[in-house]
Protein backbone atom coordinates (compact mmCIF):
# COMPACT_ATOMS: atom_id res chain seq x y z
CA UNK A 1 0.00 0.00 0.00
CA UNK A 2 1.35 3.43 -0.97
CA UNK A 3 0.52 6.83 0.43
CA UNK A 4 0.59 10.53 -0.37
CA UNK A 5 0.25 13.82 1.44
CA UNK A 6 -1.22 17.11 0.18
CA UNK A 7 0.92 20.08 1.16
CA UNK A 8 -0.65 23.33 2.37
CA UNK A 9 0.53 24.99 -0.85
CA UNK A 10 -2.07 22.99 -2.77
CA UNK A 11 -5.13 24.03 -0.77
CA UNK A 12 -8.48 25.03 -2.25
CA UNK A 13 -10.38 26.10 0.84
CA UNK A 14 -7.81 27.09 3.49
CA UNK A 15 -8.07 23.79 5.38
CA UNK A 16 -8.41 21.23 2.58
CA UNK A 17 -6.75 20.30 -0.68
CA UNK A 18 -7.72 21.80 -4.01
CA UNK A 19 -10.20 19.38 -5.58
CA UNK A 20 -8.59 19.24 -9.01
CA UNK A 21 -5.14 18.68 -7.54
CA UNK A 22 -6.36 15.86 -5.31
CA UNK A 23 -8.24 14.27 -8.22
CA UNK A 24 -5.17 14.54 -10.42
CA UNK A 25 -2.96 12.75 -7.92
CA UNK A 26 -5.34 9.81 -7.79
CA UNK A 27 -6.13 9.82 -11.53
CA UNK A 28 -2.49 9.03 -12.32
CA UNK A 29 -3.19 5.51 -11.07
CA UNK A 30 -5.66 5.04 -13.96
CA UNK A 31 -4.62 4.59 -17.59
CA UNK A 32 -6.45 6.89 -19.98
CA UNK A 33 -9.58 8.94 -19.20
CA UNK A 34 -10.79 8.66 -15.63
CA UNK A 35 -13.50 9.81 -13.26
CA UNK A 36 -12.65 10.84 -9.71
CA UNK A 37 -15.25 11.38 -7.00
CA UNK A 38 -14.47 13.35 -3.87
CA UNK A 39 -16.27 11.83 -0.89
CA UNK A 40 -14.82 14.21 1.69
CA UNK A 41 -12.59 17.32 1.66
CA UNK A 42 -8.99 16.13 1.19
CA UNK A 43 -7.07 16.88 4.40
CA UNK A 44 -3.77 18.74 4.28
CA UNK A 45 -0.39 17.59 5.60
CA UNK A 46 -1.81 14.14 6.35
CA UNK A 47 -0.54 10.76 5.22
CA UNK A 48 -3.32 9.33 3.05
CA UNK A 49 -3.38 5.70 1.96
CA UNK A 50 -3.84 4.68 -1.68
CA UNK A 51 -5.81 1.44 -1.98
CA UNK A 52 -5.95 -0.22 -5.41
CA UNK A 53 -8.62 -2.79 -6.34
CA UNK A 54 -9.41 -4.58 -9.60
CA UNK A 55 -11.90 -1.88 -10.59
CA UNK A 56 -10.89 1.38 -8.93
CA UNK A 57 -8.45 3.25 -6.71
CA UNK A 58 -9.32 4.74 -3.32
CA UNK A 59 -7.72 7.48 -1.25
CA UNK A 60 -8.28 6.95 2.48
CA UNK A 61 -7.54 8.74 5.72
CA UNK A 62 -7.39 5.64 7.92
CA UNK A 63 -10.90 4.19 7.40
CA UNK A 64 -12.45 7.38 6.00
CA UNK A 65 -12.89 7.40 2.21
CA UNK A 66 -11.62 10.67 0.75
CA UNK A 67 -11.74 9.99 -3.00
CA UNK A 68 -12.19 7.19 -5.52
CA UNK A 69 -11.06 6.95 -9.14
CA UNK A 70 -12.03 4.62 -11.95
CA UNK A 71 -11.63 4.36 -15.73
CA UNK A 72 -14.18 6.33 -17.73
CA UNK A 73 -15.01 7.42 -21.23
CA UNK A 74 -13.54 10.71 -22.40
CA UNK A 75 -15.68 13.74 -21.52
CA UNK A 76 -17.90 15.24 -24.20
CA UNK A 77 -15.97 17.22 -26.79
CA UNK A 78 -15.53 20.81 -25.59
CA UNK A 79 -16.56 23.96 -27.43
CA UNK A 80 -13.95 25.63 -29.61
CA UNK A 81 -11.30 27.49 -27.68
CA UNK A 82 -11.18 31.28 -27.66
CA UNK A 83 -8.09 32.85 -29.15
CA UNK A 84 -5.01 33.55 -27.07
CA UNK A 85 -5.66 37.28 -27.45
CA UNK A 86 -9.22 36.82 -26.15
CA UNK A 87 -7.94 34.76 -23.22
CA UNK A 88 -5.35 37.41 -22.29
CA UNK A 89 -7.98 40.14 -22.40
CA UNK A 90 -10.50 38.08 -20.39
CA UNK A 91 -7.98 37.59 -17.55
CA UNK A 92 -8.29 41.28 -16.69
CA UNK A 93 -12.01 40.85 -15.90
CA UNK A 94 -11.78 37.88 -13.51
CA UNK A 95 -14.69 38.15 -11.05
CA UNK A 96 -12.57 36.73 -8.27
CA UNK A 97 -10.53 39.93 -8.12
CA UNK A 98 -13.54 41.61 -6.49
CA UNK A 99 -15.24 38.74 -4.62
CA UNK A 100 -13.81 35.32 -3.85
CA UNK A 101 -14.65 32.72 -1.20
CA UNK A 102 -11.18 31.17 -1.17
CA UNK A 103 -8.62 33.87 -1.92
CA UNK A 104 -5.70 31.55 -1.15
CA UNK A 105 -6.82 28.77 -3.53
CA UNK A 106 -3.84 27.19 -5.27
CA UNK A 107 -5.47 27.45 -8.71
CA UNK A 108 -7.47 30.68 -8.74
CA UNK A 109 -6.73 32.53 -5.49
CA UNK A 110 -5.88 36.20 -6.15
CA UNK A 111 -3.59 36.23 -3.10
CA UNK A 112 -1.24 33.76 -4.80
CA UNK A 113 1.90 34.78 -6.66
CA UNK A 114 3.08 33.06 -9.87
CA UNK A 115 4.98 29.91 -8.98
CA UNK A 116 3.28 29.70 -5.59
CA UNK A 117 -0.07 29.15 -7.32
CA UNK A 118 -1.27 28.64 -10.88
CA UNK A 119 -2.87 32.12 -11.01
CA UNK A 120 -5.61 31.04 -13.42
CA UNK A 121 -7.85 34.09 -13.40
CA UNK A 122 -10.54 33.26 -15.97
CA UNK A 123 -12.76 36.16 -17.01
CA UNK A 124 -15.72 36.30 -19.41
CA UNK A 125 -15.06 36.19 -23.14
CA UNK A 126 -17.38 38.70 -24.88
CA UNK A 127 -20.18 37.26 -27.03
CA UNK A 128 -19.63 33.71 -25.74
CA UNK A 129 -20.66 31.63 -22.72
CA UNK A 130 -16.99 31.02 -21.88
CA UNK A 131 -14.53 32.28 -19.32
CA UNK A 132 -10.84 32.11 -20.16
CA UNK A 133 -7.31 33.20 -19.41
CA UNK A 134 -3.84 32.60 -20.75
CA UNK A 135 -1.37 30.33 -18.94
CA UNK A 136 2.33 29.63 -19.13
CA UNK A 137 3.24 26.84 -16.71
CA UNK A 138 6.27 27.74 -14.59
CA UNK A 139 9.09 25.25 -13.88
CA UNK A 140 7.67 24.45 -10.42
CA UNK A 141 4.80 22.64 -12.15
CA UNK A 142 6.72 20.68 -14.79
CA UNK A 143 8.75 17.49 -14.99
CA UNK A 144 12.35 17.13 -16.13
CA UNK A 145 11.21 17.17 -19.77
CA UNK A 146 9.51 20.53 -19.34
CA UNK A 147 6.00 19.08 -19.54
CA UNK A 148 3.25 19.99 -17.08
CA UNK A 149 2.81 17.27 -14.46
CA UNK A 150 -0.61 15.53 -14.63
CA UNK A 151 -1.75 16.69 -11.19
CA UNK A 152 -1.29 20.29 -12.31
CA UNK A 153 -3.15 19.67 -15.57
CA UNK A 154 -6.10 18.43 -13.49
CA UNK A 155 -5.68 21.42 -11.18
CA UNK A 156 -5.81 23.81 -14.13
CA UNK A 157 -9.02 22.16 -15.33
CA UNK A 158 -10.73 22.61 -11.96
CA UNK A 159 -11.52 26.21 -10.97
CA UNK A 160 -12.11 27.58 -14.50
CA UNK A 161 -15.16 25.32 -14.68
CA UNK A 162 -16.56 26.90 -11.50
CA UNK A 163 -16.22 30.40 -12.89
CA UNK A 164 -17.74 29.15 -16.13
CA UNK A 165 -20.97 28.61 -14.18
CA UNK A 166 -21.19 32.41 -13.96
CA UNK A 167 -23.00 32.34 -10.63
CA UNK A 168 -23.84 35.56 -8.81
CA UNK A 169 -21.70 36.02 -5.72
CA UNK A 170 -23.63 35.35 -2.51
CA UNK A 171 -21.74 35.77 0.75
CA UNK A 172 -21.65 32.45 2.58
CA UNK A 173 -22.79 30.39 -0.41
CA UNK A 174 -20.15 27.77 -1.21
CA UNK A 175 -19.82 25.18 -3.98
CA UNK A 176 -17.32 22.33 -3.67
CA UNK A 177 -16.11 19.98 -6.37
CA UNK A 178 -17.88 16.63 -6.11
CA UNK A 179 -16.71 14.80 -9.22
CA UNK A 180 -14.36 15.35 -12.12
CA UNK A 181 -13.95 13.36 -15.34
CA UNK A 182 -10.95 14.27 -17.46
CA UNK A 183 -8.60 13.21 -20.24
CA UNK A 184 -5.17 14.49 -21.20
CA UNK A 185 -4.92 14.18 -24.98
CA UNK A 186 -1.42 15.58 -25.41
CA UNK A 187 1.36 16.52 -23.00
CA UNK A 188 1.20 20.18 -22.05
CA UNK A 189 4.33 22.18 -22.90
CA UNK A 190 5.71 24.84 -20.58
CA UNK A 191 7.49 26.89 -23.24
CA UNK A 192 4.39 28.44 -24.80
CA UNK A 193 1.24 30.28 -23.83
CA UNK A 194 -1.85 28.11 -23.45
CA UNK A 195 -5.55 28.96 -23.29
CA UNK A 196 -7.53 27.71 -20.28
CA UNK A 197 -11.30 28.07 -20.48
CA UNK A 198 -14.49 26.95 -18.77
CA UNK A 199 -18.24 26.89 -19.37
CA UNK A 200 -21.58 25.98 -17.80
CA UNK A 201 -23.36 22.78 -18.80
CA UNK A 202 -26.54 22.80 -16.68
CA UNK A 203 -27.83 23.20 -13.13
CA UNK A 204 -30.16 20.82 -11.26
CA UNK A 205 -30.97 22.09 -7.80
CA UNK A 206 -27.77 22.02 -5.74
CA UNK A 207 -25.92 20.15 -8.50
CA UNK A 208 -24.03 22.36 -10.93
CA UNK A 209 -22.49 20.80 -14.06
CA UNK A 210 -19.64 22.51 -15.86
CA UNK A 211 -16.68 21.88 -18.15
CA UNK A 212 -13.17 23.14 -18.83
CA UNK A 213 -10.44 22.66 -21.39
CA UNK A 214 -6.86 23.65 -22.18
CA UNK A 215 -5.79 24.46 -25.73
CA UNK A 216 -2.66 25.72 -27.44
CA UNK A 217 -2.50 28.99 -29.36
CA UNK A 218 -3.62 27.16 -32.53
CA UNK A 219 -6.82 26.04 -30.83
CA UNK A 220 -5.80 22.39 -30.52
CA UNK A 221 -7.37 20.81 -27.41
CA UNK A 222 -4.71 19.33 -25.14
CA UNK A 223 -6.90 18.31 -22.18
CA UNK A 224 -10.53 18.68 -21.14
CA UNK A 225 -12.88 17.76 -18.32
CA UNK A 226 -16.43 17.74 -17.03
CA UNK A 227 -17.33 18.56 -13.45
CA UNK A 228 -20.03 18.24 -10.84
CA UNK A 229 -20.09 21.05 -8.30
CA UNK A 230 -22.23 20.67 -5.17
CA UNK A 231 -23.75 23.64 -3.40
CA UNK A 232 -23.13 23.28 0.32
CA UNK A 233 -26.12 24.24 2.45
Amino acid sequence: MSSLSIDQQYCGPPNSGNGGYACGLLAQRIDGPSRVRLHAPPPLNTSLNIVETDTHVELRDDQRLIASAQPAEAPTSPPAAPSLAQACAAREHFKGFQQHNFTSCFVCGPQRQPGEGLCLFTGPVPNTNLVACDWVALPAFTDKSGLVKPEFVWSALDCPSFFGLDLPYVDGKVLLLGEMQAVILQPLPSDQSLVVYGWKRNIEGRKHYAGAAIANANGDILAHAEHLWIEIK
